[in-house]
């Protein structure tokens, strides 16, 4: 059992990653997570105010379980089989502290000096978070998918446009730690 609560090594999830793939284009099927928010707008009726909601959703039903999978085993993996501390390099967790005052690093998935429900009464914490929210979902429909969609299906399929879209999400992803974050909260 202690070999389920750790994290796997890059030769088991790797290949179990790209057995999943494989069984998808197999089937003719396309990974993404952000794909199945035009999914449920579609159920909701969306399509009535926008052509691009107007489509089949019932053939992306599959995609809705893979959604609903992910959270029950998110819940189940970090209620009952996770010992809830999270393996980071001492150095950055000392780093967050000093610099930011972030010293729940490395006790939780996400600090509680930002996400805890009371800092939602902070304006600026509420700022940052709507911002961050509105961006993420911006940029994963301008770039045609998230960082899953692109970085394991796009790859899989040898798309240049994602290839080129997780180069962008990278290189936005140091901007953001290394010269953007220290703006914000430095």
């Amino acid at each position: 059992m202690d070999y389920i609560y750790e994290p796997w090594p890059w030769y088991v999830s790797g290949p179990l990653i790209a057995l999943v793939m494989f069984v998808l284009l197999f089937l003719g099927k396309k990974f993404g997570m952000s794909s199945n928010l035009a999914t449920m707008c579609s159920i909701g009726g969306a399509g009535k105010a926008t052509d691009f909601f107007r489509f089949d959703w019932k053939q992306q039903r599959w995609n809705l379980t893979v959604v609903l999978g992910a959270v029950i085993g998110g819940f189940l993996a970090s209620q009952y089989m996770s010992n809830n501390t999270v393996d980071i390099n001492p150095g950055i967790a000392e780093k967050l502290s000093e610099d930011y005052d972030i010293e729940s690093a490395g006790d939780a998935y996400l600090p509680s000096e930002i996400f805890a429900a009371d800092q939602l009464g902070d304006p600026f914490v509420l700022a940052i978070l709507i911002l961050g929210g509105f961006m993420v979902g911006f940029g994963a429909r301008y770039a045609g998918g998230c960082t899953s969609g692109h970085a394991i299906s796009g790859l899989s399929n040898l798309q240049l446009p994602s290839l080129i879209a997780v180069i962008g999400f990278f290189i936005g992803g140091l901007v953001m730690v290394h010269l953007l974050y220290p703006l914000i909260f430095g």
